[in-house]
């Protein structure tokens, strides 16, 4: 369990399309093995130290002749910002991928100032 020494909490949140890749045959839809999408997001405001950051899918779009298989995560997760990872393997077609995230962690109060 993560405990938050401060009395100012911040929650930064975010939905974005991480790919759309059957307008152009991008790779998540035409390729087949293993695949990967790394995402950089970056915080509104940062964070005193790395916050705990929760990736869900929103919105997924799969070719229904297919398994669907995906791996989703944050990755790298700074002060400033993260990466999300999108993988998935095998002949699954992904279409499209949105997703949302939720960034909780301690940050700066107004009364808050460095010497």
């Amino acid at each position: 369990m993560r405990r938050i020494n401060t009395h100012m909490v911040g929650v930064d949140q975010g939905s974005m399309i991480l790919f759309s890749d059957f307008e152009h045959d991008g790779e998540m839809w035409t390729g087949s093995g293993a695949r990967k999408l790394v995402t950089p997001v970056g915080f509104s405001e940062h964070f005193l130290s790395p916050p705990s950051v929760h990736v869900s899918v929103s919105m997924w779009d799969l070719d229904k002749r297919t398994n669907a298989r995906a791996d989703i995560a944050a990755d790298a997760i700074t002060e400033t910002g993260f990466q999300i990872i999108f993988r998935t393997w095998g002949d699954t077609r992904v279409a499209r991928m949105r997703v949302n995230w939720t960034a909780i962690g301690e940050v700066r109060g107004d009364d808050d100032w460095d010497v």
